[in-house]
């Protein structure tokens, strides 16, 4: 039976991650433990978690070293202390009793796979697909989709993560210096396929997942970070970055400025001059 530590990030959101350490408290998988990332949360999240969950296995980073670095500090401690594999579930999904053992009969199956998806539903519409698994990127159009049926993706979303702990060996953990938000899964799963690693998504693993809860789904720093991890992310891996960078932006402004979002518009030109 695989070892598997189950990583969830907390920042400011401890309601969030209480209801989802409480879901994962019920799976069925028989050898598993929980490790929580607190992300210098300003709130009370950590004795607030604490309180309800004594025993899980608590990381305070000590400062917001945003998803990727913080997901890495509990990546490291899972495989210091010997993880086959490492779950990364984001705090603001719960998760089906089944969804950790679909997860590892997958990853069995196949040791090619580095990665493996779960099929995520909107929270509080259960037969709705939010995400299957991950999503796909054009590297000349600089467009990025999450898939909403069963297909081969590009990457697999951060929001439920599952990998293979000779993968993170090899090519290494999110590069957390280069991308504070957004883009980094993106980053890590093509750097796998390019190892030679493949991907999967585990139809039987299910979520049901909030969307942007931390920031909101209108924030001008969701676009400002976006953009940033976006423009660095083409530099590295399209064959010629401008064309994706400038396609890109034009859509993103264009619909801002058409929609009257001036706050929102600003917010992108701040992450391309910041990238």
């Amino acid at each position: 039976m695989k070892r598997v530590a189950v990583v969830v990030l907390n920042w400011n959101g401890w309601k969030d991650t209480i209801s989802c350490l409480e879901s994962l408290r019920q799976l069925d998988y028989p050898d598993f433990w929980l490790i929580v990332v607190d992300n210098a949360s300003s709130d009370d999240s950590v004795v607030r978690i604490r309180q309800v969950m004594p025993d899980v296995e608590l990381i305070q980073t000590g400062e917001n070293l945003g998803f990727g670095g913080g997901c890495n500090a509990g990546i490291r401690q899972a495989l210091d202390k010997g993880a086959d594999y490492v779950w990364l579930v984001n705090s603001d999904a719960v998760a089906d009793q089944a969804a950790l053992m679909a997860l590892v009969r997958v990853g069995e199956e196949n040791e090619a796979l580095g990665s493996v998806g779960s099929v995520l539903y909107e929270y509080g519409q259960a037969g709705k697909v939010q995400l299957w698994g991950g999503g796909r990127v054009n590297l000349w159009t600089g467009q990025s989709r999450h898939q909403l049926v069963s297909g081969r993706p590009d990457f697999i979303s951060g929001a439920s993560l599952f990998l293979r702990r000779a993968a993170l060996e090899e090519v290494g953990l999110f590069d957390q210096k280069t991308f504070f938000m957004y883009w980094e899964d993106t980053d890590i799963h093509f750097r796998l396929r390019k190892a030679g690693w493949r991907l999967a998504v585990a139809v039987d693993s299910r979520l049901w997942h909030k969307q942007s809860a931390s920031l909101g789904k209108k924030s001008p720093l969701l676009d400002q970070y976006f953009v940033q991890s976006a423009v660095r992310f083409f530099k590295r891996h399209a064959p010629y970055p401008f064309i994706p960078i400038s396609l890109m932006l034009t859509r993103m402004l264009l619909k801002r400025v058409l929609r009257g979002q001036f706050k929102r518009s600003r917010a992108v030109l701040r992450g391309f001059l910041s990238a």
